[in-house]
């Protein structure tokens, strides 16, 4: 009889454990990527009782209870935070805190700090990838992880234009004469970010065949004659079509190269390849019984610009918008799968660190090896579930009175056990 104040003592210890897991649970209702702890209670040896080898036992109540975090998907829930981002899926995002330890996070409300560094909202560092390939200037994620960057307050700088397309339609009912004439238009950029404007003129010179040559205005040429367009040397030519109307000389993967030298705002030689087919090797430039008349045209440089804002797109690509409407990548945010995410140690900031139990997190990019997605503009809510966690409240509460009765009865038997003796 007299175990039962150890017994109902242990019990009262688990069930106060418990209720302070609910009420951590419903004090993190609110916080972004939280995971709810879940109590599991167990009971400790038993003791036998006679010699009936087993047939009567009594046990010592219950052990310390264990505490399992769930890590069950989240609410995904749109955000007007352009660093925001939530997972979907298995996974985490990867930090850095100042003790140069990893640790990982459900919570995707970033923010940068005057360094220009991605942080958590708590000063952890978001780690990921910024390092572009030399040779083909894309975004290299094969490399170790490190710090992301933000470019703020960062100039684009100007490229140089060195390729361009027109997509056009030329009259095949026009008189190979002067009253064929038609021109199309296209801005390129020199090394120094300046706006040139080609103009490329068309006249057909005969059955199925046009010429075309190519000026600029004559100012913007050292040497050249304001007011009177410059012909660029090289620019010149002709067009020749089939009788279905598609072009066919000069034939696919031969683009028509031409400079444009002594240019006077003292830039570098602009060199230009037009290559008048698709990729595919269908004409970009038509001779169809309509009139000759321009449908889209392309070109690969661009002026220098301002930054005017980043932000963290959908599947972790970090952008930037500048000036002129472009948007560049420059960062990519890192994830790492952990096959056990229930063994990870809760380390406060809504942040994990692993423990000796858990396997080693794969790092790499979202949506590839078993990692979920990334979602920009959102963020994942707690998974706490209210009137679950006031159910469990409930009953812990009449747990812990019906154990404390137990010591009330207890203590009023053994009571009249000692008054047996008066």
């Amino acid at each position: 009889m007299f175990t039962s104040f150890s017994t109902a003592l242990s019990a009262l210890n688990a069930t106060a454990t418990a209720i302070d897991v609910v009420g951590n649970n419903l004090a993190n209702l609110n916080t972004p990527g939280f995971k709810t702890n879940v109590v599991y209670f167990r009971d400790l040896v038993t003791q036998s009782l006679g010699a009936g080898l087993g047939e009567t036992q009594v046990g010592f109540g219950t052990g310390r209870p264990l505490t399992i975090r769930q890590f069950t998907q989240g609410a995904i829930q749109s955000s007007t935070g352009l660093l925001d981002a939530a997972v979907q899926g298995d996974g985490f995002f990867v930090t850095r805190n100042g003790q140069n330890n990893m640790l990982y996070t459900r919570a995707g409300n970033f923010q940068v700090d005057d360094a220009g560094n991605l942080k958590t909202n708590t000063g952890e560092f978001v780690q990921g990838w910024t390092s572009l390939n030399t040779s083909t200037g894309v975004l290299d994620t094969n490399g170790a992880i490190g710090d992301i960057l933000v470019p703020v307050g960062a100039a684009k700088q100007p490229v140089a234009s060195s390729q361009f397309t027109l997509d056009l339609n030329l009259n095949s009912s026009a008189a190979a004469d002067a009253t064929s004439q038609f021109s199309g238009t296209i801005k390129v950029y020199d090394s120094l970010g300046t706006t040139h404007v080609l103009t490329v003129h068309f006249q057909k010179s005969a059955a199925n065949e046009w010429a075309y040559n190519t000026t600029m205005p004559g100012e913007e040429i050292s040497g050249g004659t304001a007011g009177t367009p410059f012909d660029i040397s090289g620019a010149s030519g002709s067009l020749t079509f089939g009788s279905d109307g598609q072009l066919t000389s000069p034939a696919p993967g031969s683009p028509i190269g031409f400079d444009i030298p002594g240019l006077a705002t003292g830039a570098s030689d602009i060199h230009l390849d037009w290559n008048p087919f698709t990729s595919a090797g269908a004409g970009r430039i038509t001779q169809f019984g309509q009139p000759s008349a321009p449908s889209a045209s392309s070109q690969n440089g661009s002026a220098a610009a301002q930054l005017i804002r980043v932000g963290l797109a959908d599947g972790g690509k970090m952008l930037a918008q500048y000036s002129d409407g472009q948007q560049v990548v420059f960062g990519q945010v890192a994830m790492a799968g952990v096959r056990n995410p229930d063994s990870l140690i809760a380390a406060g900031n809504n942040n994990y660190q692993a423990s000796a139990l858990t396997a080693t997190p794969a790092i790499g990019l979202p949506n590839q090896g078993g990692r979920g997605d990334i979602v920009g503009g959102a963020i994942e809510s707690s998974t706490v579930d209210i009137a679950r966690e006031f159910t469990n409240l409930i009953v812990l509460q009449r747990g812990y009175q019906a154990n404390s009765r137990v010591i009330t009865t207890v203590d009023e038997l053994s009571q009249e056990t000692i008054n047996l003796k008066r």
